[in-house]
């Protein structure tokens, strides 16, 4: 499979339509869906904005308070870390097409953060982060690049 130049021994996508949009867009229309790669679910908020949200909760973060009706913190980190396993054992590239905030939970869990760091890590539409082990030191995970967007892209 190729993306750009690189090649990827397993490609995997949510099961959400963009997600698997993004995959076909490019070139990896036969990507595995992979039901934890699916964003945060936001139970009684979805579809709601933040301003909503917070007009009868001021203080409501999703990184703490999860999200009623959906999943809580300690869902997402569970999913997080359970994809984050089962991908630990593969050999070879693997790419993944997902969301924004559980690409933030899936980054900070990778090296080992709290949940609640991920507020720190923006994702912008269309980019790409790359996430790997450092062969030099133990195959400790590190962050390589986050929240890459391609420049000049139309």
């Amino acid at each position: 499979m190729l993306l750009r130049g690189v090649n990827f021994d397993r490609v995997f996508t949510s099961p959400r339509q963009r997600a698997r949009r993004t995959a076909e867009l490019t070139g990896h229309a036969d990507a595995i869906i992979e039901p934890d790669l699916a964003e945060w679910d936001y139970g009684d908020y979805d579809g709601q904005r933040m301003d909503e949200i917070h007009a009868h909760r001021p203080a409501w973060d999703i990184y703490t308070d999860g999200c009623p009706g959906g999943e809580s913190p300690a869902q997402i980190t569970a999913r997080a870390d359970r994809l984050i396993a089962r991908w630990s054992a593969l050999e070879g590239r693997v790419a993944a097409f997902s969301h924004g905030h559980f690409g933030r939970v899936l980054g900070v869990r990778w090296i080992g953060l709290p949940l609640g760091m991920a507020r720190h890590f923006a994702i912008n539409t269309a980019s790409y982060s790359i996430l790997d082990r450092d062969p030099g030191r133990d195959h400790r995970p590190r962050i390589v690049q986050w929240n890459m967007t391609a420049v000049g892209a139309a």
